[in-house]
C-alpha cells in the first residue's frame, strides 16, 4: 500500500495534485479514469535515464501505448526548436485528441510539454509528473506553459491546465543538492507572500522532515491565487515576487544561474528597494536575506543596474510603459507596485547595494 495526499486546484478545468512517496510505479492507477490511449512521455535525457522505464511500465500496465520524446536537459533547450521537434514527434506518432502527453521532469519539461499540449490539434490533455522540488510546488501547478526566445524568458506560451499533477517526493533523492535548494527559494517566496509560519519553518533548521507539509501548503497557496485569477490579470501576479528581476538575472547569465537562485536574488533586491521607499520596514529584507542564506541560496547580484533594466524592458508583465512589481509589506503579505519603466532604475538601485 502507499499513502497519498491531494490538493484540489479549482480552475475552469479543475484537477487534483497528488503527493506521495514511491508512487511512480502506480502512475497508471493514479491518472483520472480514461480509456487506454497513446501517452507521449516527454522527459529530458537525465530524467528519462532515471525514471523513463518505470513510468513507461506503469502506464503500459494500465493499457497505455507509450512513445518517448527525449530532449537535452537545461533551460537553454526550452526553445522554439525543441517545441517544433516535439510537435512533429506528436504528429508522427499519430496522437489524436483522445490521447495525452505525460510531462516527466522539472520545470523545463513541464513548460515545453504543456505548451505542446496547448497547441497540438488546438489542445490535448496532459499530465504533469514533477521530479524536482521547484516543479512540484510551482511550475507544474497553474497551467502556465511556455518556451523562451533569445529576447527573453517565457515569451511564447499559453495558459493550459493539466488534467492531473502527480508528485512522487522519492524522486527528489536523486537531485543534486543545488537543484533541490533551487526549489527552496520558491517555498520561501510562498512564505513571504502568504504564510509567516511556513516562512519561519523554512528560515531555521533543516525543514526536510516537513517536506510533504511544505509541498502541500505551497501548492494550496498557489492554487488559491490561480482560483482567484486564472489568467494572471490581477492577484495571481503576486506569485511573481522576485521574478521580474530574477528572470532578468537568468537571461543575463545565459541561464547558467538557475531559476530559484535567480528568484532568491530578485526577492532580496526588491525587498531592499521596497524598504528604501518606505513600503516595508528595513527588517523585512534582512529576514528574507537570512532565510535564503540559511538555505545556501545567493543574495547578491553580479550584473549591473543598466544591464538588468535593459532586459526588464522585454518582461512579459509589462503593459505599455507600466510594469507591475511585487513588493513585500511584511512577511506574509505583498502587494503590486506599478511603476513606469523609466523609473525602474531609480526604484531598484537601492536593492543592489
Amino acid at each position: 500500500m502507499y499513502g497519498t495526499d491531494t490538493v484540489k486546484i479549482m480552475t475552469g478545468h479543475p484537477y487534483e495534485v497528488t503527493i506521495g512517496s514511491g508512487i511512480l510505479s502506480h502512475i497508471g492507477e493514479l491518472l483520472p479514469q480514461r480509456s487506454p490511449c497513446i501517452a507521449a512521455l516527454v522527459s529530458d535525457d537525465i530524467v528519462d535515464h532515471l525514471y523513463g522505464n518505470e513510468v513507461t511500465a506503469a502506464l503500459q500496465d494500465y493499457g497505455y501505448t507509450v512513445y518517448h520524446f527525449v530532449f537535452p536537459h537545461g533551460e537553454e533547450n526550452k526553445n522554439m526548436e525543441q517545441l517544433s521537434s516535439l510537435l512533429s514527434f506528436l504528429a508522427e506518432s499519430h496522437l489524436s485528441r483522445s490521447d495525452l502527453i505525460v510531462a516527466l521532469g522539472g520545470g523545463v519539461t513541464g513548460d515545453l510539454a504543456g505548451l505542446a499540449a496547448a497547441i497540438y490539434l488546438r489542445g490535448i490533455e496532459y499530465v504533469q509528473i514533477p521530479t524536482t522540488f521547484l516543479a512540484a510546488i510551482d511550475s507544474s501547478v497553474g497551467g502556465k506553459t511556455a518556451v523562451d526566445l533569445p529576447e527573453g524568458k517565457n515569451l511564447v506560451g499559453a495558459f493550459w491546465q493539466p488534467m492531473a499533477v502527480i508528485c512522487d517526493t522519492a524522486t527528489f533523492a536523486t537531485l543534486p543538492e543545488n537543484v533541490f535548494i533551487d526549489g527552496t527559494a520558491e517555498a520561501i517566496k510562498y512564505g513571504v507572500l502568504a504564510d509567516p509560519q511556513m516562512f519561519e519553518l523554512l528560515s531555521g533548521a533543516d525543514f526536510r522532515e516537513h517536506l510533504g507539509q511544505i509541498i502541500r501548503r505551497s501548492v494550496a497557496i498557489k492554487g488559491d491565487f490561480v482560483h482567484d485569477d486564472e489568467r494572471d490579470t490581477g492577484s495571481r501576479q503576486l506569485l511573481n515576487l522576485g521574478h521580474t528581476i530574477g528572470h532578468a538575472i537568468e537571461q543575463c547569465s545565459s541561464y547558467t544561474v538557475a531559476h530559484g537562485h535567480a528568484v532568491a536574488i530578485g526577492m532580496v533586491i526588491i525587498a531592499k528597494a521596497a524598504a528604501a521607499t518606505g513600503i516595508c520596514d528595513s527588517a523585512v529584507p534582512q529576514m528574507i536575506e537570512t532565510a535564503l542564506a540559511n538555505n545556501h541560496l545567493p543574495t547578491r547580484c553580479d550584473y549591473s543596474l543598466a544591464r538588468l533594466v535593459d532586459v526588464i524592458q522585454t518582461d512579459k508583465k509589462r503593459r505599455g510603459d507600466i510594469i507591475s512589481l511585487v513588493v513585500p509589506e511584511r512577511i506574509g503579505h505583498c502587494r503590486l507596485h506599478k511603476i513606469n519603466v523609466a523609473e525602474m532604475a531609480s526604484f531598484i538601485e537601492p536593492g543592489l547595494k
